[in-house]
């Protein structure tokens, strides 16, 4: 079973490769980059030392700590061993954990392959998110010559499918892989609507995040939908869940009804 394991892991990404590739002259996003290559890559090595003594310890090779015992049991049980939620939290059972692993370090694989920042960002790949939207703020102020506290965003979700998107946004990032809880989306008039019936979550399109002075937002006929790292709302294990507030239109029952509702976006589900 922890072979099994084993051989869907990802192998690191080559830091030192990227970083060369990179350069000495750092934009925010290239420092983000960096940094999450490195969290990962000790994730992953972390996983392979700690899988790889967990065969030793069967066979007899080695003695089996705590920790391996620990680790056997969740694998038996199809859990994630604590361990490896250090780097980010999250809900999902260890099958579906690994898939998204994959995808992950398959985000960042791509973009250190090119060392250019992909068409769209997966939020809820990045183990800081907060980091990443706070680089993208930097490296807007700096285009904008002002100071980054004068900074907010504003969000526009896209009426059009990513195949249909060819250029980068001119100011800002495209957004994908949220979801909506709490209400659905009205492609059409892009507006919070009812969710359908049975319905917990529903995925939501492209966002695109423009860094914009605060001065000029408009708030009016906008729910500051609160954004969510994973399900658990209040954070568990010293993880806070809140990530960002994205004004989304609402129709005439005004924001203070999803307020009551609890609708929010979440970057991860539980499955």
């Amino acid at each position: 079973m922890a072979a099994d394991v084993l051989c869907k892991i990802p192998s690191p990404i080559d830091y030192e490769t990227t970083d060369k590739l990179i350069g000495a002259h750092k934009t925010p996003l290239d420092v983000v980059l960096l940094q999450e290559i490195q969290r990962y890559n000790a994730l992953l090595i972390g996983i392979r030392v700690s899988l790889n003594d967990l065969q030793k310890g069967i066979k007899g090779l080695v003695v089996m700590s705590s920790e391996l015992e620990d680790i056997f049991v969740c694998i038996d049980e199809g859990r994630v061993p604590s361990p490896w939620l250090k780097t980010y939290p999250s809900l999902k059972l260890l099958g579906s954990w690994t898939r998204d692993l994959v995808l992950r370090v398959d985000h960042f694989s791509q973009w250190a392959e090119t060392i250019k920042p992909p068409m769209f960002f997966w939020l809820s790949a990045y183990t800081f998110p907060t980091g990443f939207l706070t680089a993208c703020l930097q490296a807007a102020a700096r285009t904008m010559e002002v100071p980054i506290d004068m900074l907010g965003w504003e969000f526009t979700v896209q009426t059009v499918e990513e195949y249909a998107i060819v250029e980068k946004p001119s100011s800002g990032v495209y957004i994908k892989g949220l979801y909506l809880e709490g209400g659905g989306w009205d492609k059409k008039t892009s507006t919070l609507i009812e969710p359908q019936p049975m319905q917990l979550v529903c995925a939501m399109p492209l966002i695109h995040f423009k860094p914009t002075e605060q001065l000029k937002k408009r708030t009016r006929g906008l729910y500051q939908c609160p954004a969510y790292y994973y399900p658990i709302r209040t954070g568990m294990q010293g993880w806070p869940a809140f990530i960002v507030a994205v004004d989304l239109k609402c129709s005439s029952e005004g924001s203070d009804y999803w307020v009551k509702r609890g609708t929010a976006l979440l970057l991860s589900l539980s499955n």
